[in-house]
C-alpha cells in the first residue's frame, strides 16, 4: 500500500519537545511509534500499557508473540507481522512454527492452535467462548487470559495506524529479514 498521507514517523529534528524524554527510549526506536508522535499525549499514555504487554504480559514472550503474529496476519498489517517475526525467532519461535500462524487452526500444534482460537474468536465473535475461556485459563491462568485480549486489542489499535499511514518497515527488521527472510512451508 503506497500512500502520500500527511502522517509519516517524525525524525529526530522534528520531534515534539513535550516528549524529548521519549525519543531515546521505545518511541525513537520504531517508525510505528514515530508515527504516534505526532499526538504526543497520546503517545505518552500508551506507554504504561506497552511496557505491560510487551515486557509484563503474563503470557510470556513466546505465548504473546504468537497472539501477536496471528493479529497482525488477521489484520493484515504488513509492518507488524515483519517485526514479529524477528521478535518471535528470538523468543524461540521456528520459521515452521511462525508461518503456520499465517495459515489454519488445524495446522498447529495444540497450544498455538488454542491461542490462534482464542485471536480468532476475538475478531470473529467478539468474545471467548466459554470453552475457550476455560482452556485459556488452563493453559495460562486469568492473568494470562486477560494480558491475551489486551494484547489483540493492543496491536489492533496498532495495526490500524500501521496500514492507515504505512510507515517504512525499521532497517534493522527490514535487514534482518534480508539476511534470512521467513521459511515458507
Amino acid at each position: 500500500m503506497t500512500t502520500s498521507l500527511p502522517l509519516s514517523p517524525i525524525p529526530d529534528t522534528d520531534w515534539p519537545t513535550e516528549i524529548a524524554n521519549m525519543l531515546e527510549g521505545f518511541a525513537g526506536q520504531l517508525n510505528v511509534y514515530r508515527l504516534m508522535a505526532h499526538h504526543p499525549s497520546l503517545l505518552q499514555a500508551w506507554a504504561d500499557l506497552r511496557d505491560h504487554v510487551v515486557n509484563g504480559t503474563a503470557l510470556g514472550a513466546e505465548r504473546s508473540e504468537i497472539v501477536i503474529l496471528r493479529t497482525g496476519h488477521l489484520l493484515g498489517s504488513t509492518y507488524e507481522w515483519a517485526h514479529h517475526v524477528v521478535r518471535g525467532r528470538k523468543a524461540g519461535l521456528s520459521d515452521a512454527r511462525i508461518a503456520k500462524l499465517a495459515g489454519s487452526v488445524g495446522d498447529m500444534q495444540p497450544e498455538d492452535a488454542l491461542l490462534a482460537q482464542a485471536v480468532d474468536q476475538l475478531f470473529e465473535q467478539k468474545a471467548l467462548t466459554p470453552r475457550v475461556q476455560q482452556d485459556l485459563t488452563a493453559l495460562v491462568g486469568n492473568a494470562g487470559m486477560l494480558d491475551l485480549i489486551a494484547t489483540v486489542g493492543f496491536y489492533s489499535t496498532l495495526a490500524y495506524m500501521l496500514n492507515s499511514f504505512d510507515p517504512p518497515l525499521d532497517e534493522a527488521v527490514a535487514q534482518a529479514l534480508a539476511k534470512a527472510p521467513l521459511f515458507e512451508r
